[in-house]
């Protein structure tokens, strides 16, 4: 009896160690060869639960705060400050100016999308959660919640991707 025990807490640490870590995987980016994605950052996958965590939370024009509401460079900066610890201030257009770009198809979960919303670059931001899918702060629906980067309206809007991280 013991020696079947042994079998399978070996079997399931070899399955476990396997999926313990990202391994590299191609990106196909429009346009270029496929190259290895960077490593998962550990302060990007706070950035993106702490996001989700947020989900359904109401949206309020120049909020700060989930208690009053939240509008997309709101939700950016209170995510930041409270999962990382770092300032991230002003309008969606100050946040992009600030952060370092990255090619689209090396974002990262906690990473940020920006679009052009209001016929103004750089008029929305997002925080990117992984699987081109991305959190924030609508004023459609008054609600914080998820949206596909290749969703028609958001791919045809997109205009950058920026990080914080390295």
């Amino acid at each position: 009896m013991r020696v079947p025990a042994l079998i399978f807490v070996s079997l399931a640490c070899l399955l476990l160690a396997a999926c313990s870590g990202p391994a590299p995987r191609p990106v196909a980016t429009t346009g270029t060869i496929a190259q290895p994605s960077l490593p998962i950052s550990e302060l990007g996958n706070e950035v993106a639960l702490y996001a989700l965590g947020l989900i359904d939370t109401g949206y309020r024009f120049g909020g700060k705060n989930p208690e009053a509401g939240l509008d997309c460079s709101g939700m950016v900066s209170y995510i930041y400050a409270q999962a990382t610890n770092l300032k991230v201030r002003g309008s969606a257009f100050d946040i992009a100016r600030n952060a370092k770009p990255i090619e689209r198809g090396a974002l990262r979960p906690g990473d940020l999308v920006f679009f052009n919303t209001s016929n103004r670059p750089f008029s929305h931001v997002g925080i990117y959660i992984g699987d081109a899918r991305f959190v924030h702060a609508p004023s459609t629906n008054g609600k914080v919640r998820i949206d596909r980067l290749n969703d028609r309206y958001y791919a045809q809007r997109f205009e950058a991707a920026r990080t914080f991280f390295d």
